[in-house]
């Protein structure tokens, strides 16, 4: 068993649609990769594949439930950042795909 839950899961990438600020992007200096990421208005970038139904971002690897990893973590976006294992978003994500509460 993985020692981080978040390893494990993945679902956070599969449930939620990913926004943060177009100066995030590496084309106005920050690090997320132009590829991974579409323009959504003058201000906002979303990661590719976060509002599709279902949702799956582009940068998410594995398998949900099993092993997973993020294929840009240390370029990943501040809501990426933000995202707290454990919490309510967290848990109501995995109840979504069927995981048990962490």
């Amino acid at each position: 068993m993985h020692d981080n839950p978040c390893q494990s899961c993945g679902v956070c990438c599969a449930s939620f649609r990913v926004d943060f600020s177009v100066y995030e992007s590496q084309s106005e200096g920050g690090s997320v990769p132009e590829g991974l990421s579409v323009e959504v208005t003058g201000s906002t970038c979303r990661m590719r594949g976060t509002d599709h139904s279902p949702p799956r971002c582009a940068a998410l690897m594995g398998k949900l439930g099993e092993q997973v990893a993020c294929g840009i973590y240390e370029w990943r976006p501040s809501p990426c950042r933000e995202f707290e294992a454990g919490s309510s978003a967290c848990q109501q994500a995995r109840m979504r795909h069927g995981l048990p509460a962490i």
